[in-house]
């Protein structure tokens, strides 16, 4: 696993040990990168379930402004904090250690342009989350939210929240699912 684009270009970077993390691998990630691409300089980009922090850490690298991390493991947010100081990105990330509810909940201190989360699949946290990121007003006006999950998630809430989607890749084990307002009316 390695950084693939921009300032931090092929550095390796640490997995945590075990089964709690799901590495995206690069191939997907090039594919997730090259959809964001347009939306990515100068960026807030909130990477929940952060595992190693490679999304939120390619993000930094290819020009978001801020990244922040959310991620329960212990020794996933040591590895996070390993990598980012691998990259020298530490200066433009907010690692925060707890569960991505109550990061949520608390806010953030400025609207995410781009909200990435790679929740274990049998838990569909996606379901939950989601909605709090739209009651709580947490993306900005052209902001997106971008799901990693099994291929075929439903997501037929999406338009009771004011959302819909724009864009599916889907991979042999897996899907990405881009979001979007449907409408800047429906969300303040």
């Amino acid at each position: 696993m390695r950084v693939i684009a921009g300032i931090a270009r092929s550095i390796p970077l640490k997995a945590p040990k075990g089964d709690h993390t799901r590495p995206t691998i690069d191939k997907h990630k090039e594919t997730l990168f090259n959809c964001l691409s347009e939306r990515l300089y100068d960026s807030v980009f909130v990477d929940l379930y952060s595992g190693s922090g490679a999304i939120g850490i390619e993000a930094l690298s290819r020009g978001a402004k801020r990244a922040y991390f959310i991620e329960n493991n212990t020794e996933a947010v040591n590895c996070i904090k390993e990598n980012l100081n691998k990259t020298r990105l530490s200066d433009k990330a907010v690692l925060k250690k707890g569960d991505a509810k109550t990061f949520l909940l608390n806010g953030l201190p400025e609207k995410a342009d781009i909200v990435f989360m790679d929740p274990p699949f049998a838990e569909h946290a996606e379901v939950h989350i989601i909605p709090l990121i739209v009651s709580n007003n947490l993306l900005s006006e052209e902001g997106i939210i971008v799901v990693e999950c099994e291929s075929g998630t439903k997501f037929d809430y999406l338009e009771d929240l004011g959302l819909n989607i724009y864009k599916v890749k889907d991979y042999k084990s897996c899907s990405h699912v881009f979001i979007e307002r449907a409408s800047n009316e429906l969300i303040p």
